[in-house]
């Protein structure tokens, strides 16, 4: 019952409430991202990095979509590298696929994912976080503020004109100092109580799924250094290798078909002309020489 009574003084109502206003927004504001942390914490535990290339565009358009995280999801996703594939043959001229390079695999990041997904990002940037570190402070200001405004109110009430006057004015100067020491405990009291209070909620409801949540995103991706530049020249380097060594290889078969087609093309259809010929002055000659040998014998009977 004395503390009710106690809470009726304006000043320790004010910081009493000051205290119960403070804790309840931290509460409500830990729990509303630590609800908002174990929903994508539970989405990002759906995915494994073997498996991410193919489904990425599923985890894409769930972050994306995600209004917590989207955000940040989408600067993340510019620093990706994906696995870089180049169609070659092999000595059999088989087509084969190869990786542009033997260190890069899967989907890597060339920026730590940490530096996106950090406590200032997924927590402080939710709420007032400036007003939550201050609020220890404003309590413990509010100590000796109240402390010395009683004290001050009951000096300026003091009157030793008469005994009765006297007694009354030393009753009322020991109550409100009285009042005046409370103020200072509740505050400090409250303060520390506060301080408390905010650092395990802050550790059980945000920083715990945080550090789950970067550990998701280092088990889904590596991280690569400045491979990101060299890959599309690596890239290229393979691929203008395989196409020089596939022309010196198929160079001299393609100029013999080349050839081949060539002479078909010309010289058959000559060839073939000069014997049409050959076979037309062999006929026209048989038939000359017949001819000449049937008027020599007609000649050697008439004769």
């Amino acid at each position: 019952m004395e503390f009710f009574k106690y809470l009726c003084n304006p000043a320790l109502s004010i910081i009493f409430l000051f205290f119960i206003g403070s804790v309840g927004y931290c509460v409500y504001k830990y729990q509303k991202i630590n609800n908002q942390m174990v929903n994508l914490l539970n989405y990002l535990k759906k995915f494994k990095k073997s498996d991410l290339s193919f489904r990425f565009k599923e985890f894409d358009d769930g972050l994306s979509s995600n209004p917590y995280i989207s955000n940040i999801w989408t600067e993340f996703r510019n620093t990706l590298v994906f696995d870089e594939n180049v169609v070659l043959s092999n000595e059999k001229e088989d087509v084969v696929f190869e990786n542009a390079s033997q260190v890069v695999s899967g989907i890597q990041t060339t920026v730590d994912s940490a530096y996106f997904f950090n406590e200032e990002v997924l927590i402080t940037s939710k709420l007032n976080y400036k007003f939550v570190q201050v609020t220890p402070t404003l309590l413990t200001g509010m100590g000796p503020l109240f402390t010395f405004m009683h004290i001050a109110f009951a000096f300026a009430h003091v009157d030793f004109t008469t005994n009765e006057a006297t007694m009354l004015t030393i009753a009322n100067l020991i109550s409100n100092m009285q009042i005046a020491a409370l103020c200072s405990v509740f505050a400090v009291g409250e303060s520390l109580i506060f301080l408390m209070l905010e650092r395990l909620l802050y550790n059980y409801k945000c920083k715990h799924p945080l550090a789950e949540i970067q550990d998701c995103f280092y088990k889904l991706f590596d991280s690569v250094t400045s491979e990101k530049f060299l890959i599309e020249l690596l890239k290229t380097t393979k691929i203008q290798n395989n196409s020089l060594t596939n022309a010196m290889k198929t160079m001299p078969g393609n100029f013999q078909e080349a050839l081949d087609k060539s002479l078909a093309a010309v010289m058959v259809p000559y060839l073939d002309n000069i014997l049409f010929n050959l076979d037309r002055i062999k006929e026209n000659s048989a038939k000359n020489y017949t001819q000449h040998a049937i008027d020599s014998v007609d000649d050697l009977f008439q004769g």
